[in-house]
C-alpha cells in the first residue's frame, strides 16, 4: 500500500504549473525563497515572470531588525527580477532626519539606474508624499533625486502608462522638468493617467504659468487626471480639449484652502471640454473651502460632475453657513451627481430639510457620506422616501454630531429606525449611521 506522505508528495508533484504559481502569488518572499528549495520545479516556478510583476518597496524611517529584513528582501528580489516588473510603488515611511533621505536617494539611484537598464515592460510607477520642500531634503540631494528620477522618467517614456507622484511637493520649474521627462524622447507624450495632487508647493499659482502650459500640452492621451484646482485656467481647458478630447475621462480635482483657487475660469471653456470629451466625469475634493463665494466661482452649471466632497476638517467659521451651497449650488449638478459627501462643523446648523431636498433632486445619487449636526429623524425620512424609491441611494453613511454629552437617546432612536427599516437596510443598502458627541 502506498504511503501517505509519499502520495501526498506526488499530489503536489503533478500540480499544474498555472496553480503552482498562483499558490505562490500569495506567499511573501521569504516563504517563496523557502518554497524554491523544495524541488527543481518549485525552484523554477520562483523565477516565473508573472510572480514578480508588482512590487511595493517601503523606506522605513525609524525601522526595526524584522522592516530592515523586509526591506532588504524587496530591494533584492526588485534588481533581481526587474526585468519583469510592471508595477512599481516606492513609500517613505516616516522620514525623519537628512542622513535618512541621503540614504533614499542614493539607493534610488541604483534602484532607477538598474531598472532603466534591464525593463521594458513597467507601466506604472508610484512615488507618493515625497514632500521635497521639507528642510530635511537638502538641495544637493534634493537635485540629484530629481535629475536621477527625470532621467528614469525619459527612458521609461515610451511605455509607462501611469504616474502617482501625488504629495512630491516641488517648484514649478522641478515639476515641469519631470513632467516633461515623459515626452523628452518624442516631444509627445502618450501617458494615459497621473496624479499630480500635492505636487506643487503651496501657495503656487500654477494656473498663470506658462511653462506649465507647455508641459501639458505634450500630453496626447490622458484618459485620467488628478490635480489641484490652483492649476485650472481656460488655457489649460483648451489644451485638454484640443489634444486628450478623445481618451479624456477623469478629472479629480482637489481645492485646498491653502492653494491659490481665486482665478476666474470660463464656463465656456468648461463647456467646450465638456462637449468634446463626453465621456468626462469630474470628481471635486474641496478641504477647508467653504464659503460660498469661492465654491460659486469654481462650481460652475457647465462642469460635468459625478462626485463632490466638502470637509471642513473639524474647523468652524462663523463667516461661512452650508446651506446656500445645498440650496442654490449642489442642485445644478440634479442629473449627474452620483457621490456626495459632507464632512462638516456646521456649528449647530441643522441641515435636514436642504439636504433631504437635495438627495431626492439628485436622481443618479448612489453614495451619501455626512458628517454634520442633523437630527436623528433626518434618517427615518430619508429611509422612508429610499423606501419610497424616491432615491435610489445604495450607500448611506452618516455621522450624527450632537451637542451633548450623554447620545443614549439619539442610539435608542436609531435602533428603533433600524429595526423599522430592517428589511431595506440588509437587503439593498451598505448603511452606518452613528451619533457622535461634538462638546
Amino acid at each position: 500500500m502506498e504511503d501517505d506522505s509519499e502520495s501526498e508528495q506526488s499530489s503536489w508533484a503533478y500540480l499544474p504549473d498555472v496553480c503552482l504559481s498562483h499558490v505562490f502569488h500569495w506567499l511573501d518572499d521569504k516563504d517563496r525563497s523557502r518554497a524554491a528549495l523544495v524541488c527543481k520545479k518549485w525552484s523554477c516556478t520562483m523565477h516565473s515572470g508573472s510572480l514578480w510583476r508588482c512590487r511595493t518597496i517601503t523606506f522605513y524611517g525609524q525601522p526595526s531588525r524584522a522592516r530592515t529584513l523586509e526591506f532588504q528582501s524587496a530591494l533584492w528580489y526588485t534588481k533581481k527580477f526587474g526585468k519583469y516588473l510592471k508595477h512599481l510603488e516606492i513609500k517613505l515611511s516616516n522620514p525623519y532626519n537628512t542622513p535618512f533621505i541621503k540614504k533614499f536617494q542614493v539607493i534610488m539611484r541604483g534602484l532607477l539606474s538598474h531598472l532603466g537598464k534591464c525593463n521594458s515592460h513597467l507601466e506604472s510607477l508610484s512615488i507618493k508624499y515625497l514632500e521635497l520642500d521639507c528642510l530635511i531634503w537638502k538641495n544637493v540631494v534634493r537635485a540629484q533625486f530629481i535629475k536621477n528620477l527625470a532621467a528614469f522618467l525619459k527612458r521609461m517614456s515610451n511605455q509607462l502608462d501611469y504616474l502617482n507622484l501625488k504629495g512630491a511637493r516641488i517648484t514649478l520649474e522641478e515639476g515641469c522638468e519631470l513632467l516633461n521627462s515623459l515626452s523628452s524622447l518624442t516631444n509627445r507624450s502618450f501617458i494615459s493617467e497621473i496624479n499630480i495632487e500635492d505636487f506643487f508647493s503651496l501657495h503656487l499659482s500654477v494656473y498663470g504659468s506658462s511653462l506649465f502650459h507647455q508641459t501639458m500640452s505634450k500630453f496626447h492621451r490622458l484618459t485620467i487626471l488628478t490635480f489641484n484646482y490652483n492649476c485650472i485656467s481656460d488655457e489649460l481647458l483648451d489644451i485638454l480639449r484640443e489634444h486628450s478630447s478623445h481618451s479624456l475621462c477623469t478629472l479629480n480635482i482637489k481645492c485646498h484652502i491653502h492653494d491659490p483657487h481665486g482665478q476666474v475660469v470660463s464656463g465656456l471653456s468648461w463647456a467646450n471640454l465638456a462637449k468634446r470629451a463626453p465621456k468626462l466625469n469630474v470628481n471635486f475634493f474641496f478641504e477647508r473651502v467653504m464659503k460660498h463665494d469661492h465654491l460659486a466661482r469654481i462650481l460652475l452649471v457647465e462642469i460635468p460632475v459625478r462626485s463632490i466632497s466638502l470637509r471642513s476638517c473639524y474647523f468652524s467659521d462663523p463667516d461661512w453657513t452650508i446651506r446656500p451651497t445645498l440650496t442654490n449650488l449642489l442642485p445644478a449638478y440634479w442629473h449627474g451627481l452620483q457621490k456626495l459627501t459632507l464632512e462638516l462643523n456646521n456649528d449647530h446648523e441643522l441641515l435636514d430639510n436642504e439636504l433631504l431636498q437635495l438627495i431626492l433632486s439628485c436622481k443618479r445619487l448612489l453614495f451619501l457620506k455626512v458628517w454634520a449636526f442633523l437630527s436623528v429623524s433626518f434618517m427615518e425620512r430619508l429611509l422612508q422616501n429610499r423606501a419610497e424609491r424616491k432615491c435610489i441611494l445604495t450607500t448611506i453613511k452618516v455621522r450624527i454630531y450632537t451637542a451633548q454629552d450623554d447620545s443614549t437617546e439619539e442610539e435608542r432612536l436609531l435602533a428603533d429606525i433600524y429595526r423599522k427599516f430592517k428589511y431595506l437596510i440588509d437587503s439593498e443598502l451598505n448603511y452606518f449611521v452613528i451619533t457622535y458627541p461634538m462638546v
